[in-house]
């Protein structure tokens, strides 16, 4: 892959932004990435961008990992490497001056309201991108039989998430979503 210095920048631009707006983690930026990685820039189509967010969530460590997909997916290696320290990077600094501010401020009583006003647009941001990643990925009536049983399993029960991944796996190896 030839290396395009305007591309790993461009990456790299929009990640270090999506990181300081990412409220709630990186799922909070979710439907930004969506709609730049498929509908601003086409660099994916919907269904590679669900398969990438799937493997994102079942492999070990933090749900950051999409952003890496998508920079790999984008630019090779180096584009991973950009896209994931553009996530990281701003925000770690970010936090790092913030917490030393949110210490000081530990019996402010205006620290209380800012917390109980970050939790709803966390929930919100959240919520958001779970509505993305369904509306990318159920593309047929055995898809939202699954996600809606899921989904049910998910708040009625105490089963690992693995058996579900499983069995969603097993309805995609026969051909079924």
């Amino acid at each position: 892959m030839k290396l395009d210095g305007g591309l790993l920048l461009t990456l790299f631009g929009y990640f270090a932004l999506m990181s300081l707006m990412a409220i709630g983690g990186a799922n909070g930026a979710l439907p930004e990435m969506h709609r730049l990685a498929v509908e601003v820039k086409g660099w994916m189509t919907d269904r590679q961008f669900a398969d990438m967010f799937a493997l994102a969530q079942v492999t070990p460590g933090p749900n950051v990992i999409i952003v890496t997909l998508i920079g790999y997916h984008v630019a090779g290696l180096l584009g991973a490497v950009v896209a994931t320290a553009a996530m990281c990077g701003p925000t770690c600094v970010f936090a790092f001056y913030v917490g030393h501010a949110w210490e000081r401020f530990k019996d402010a009583p205006w620290r209380a309201c800012v917390q109980a006003g970050l939790l709803p647009v966390s929930i919100g941001l959240i919520a958001a991108s779970g509505y993305v990643v369904a509306s990318v990925a159920v593309q047929n009536v055995v898809a939202i039989a699954a996600m809606a049983i899921t989904a049910a399993i998910s708040y009625a029960t105490k089963l690992n998430p693995v058996w579900i991944f499983a069995a969603a796996a097993l309805l995609g190896l026969v051909g079924w979503l």
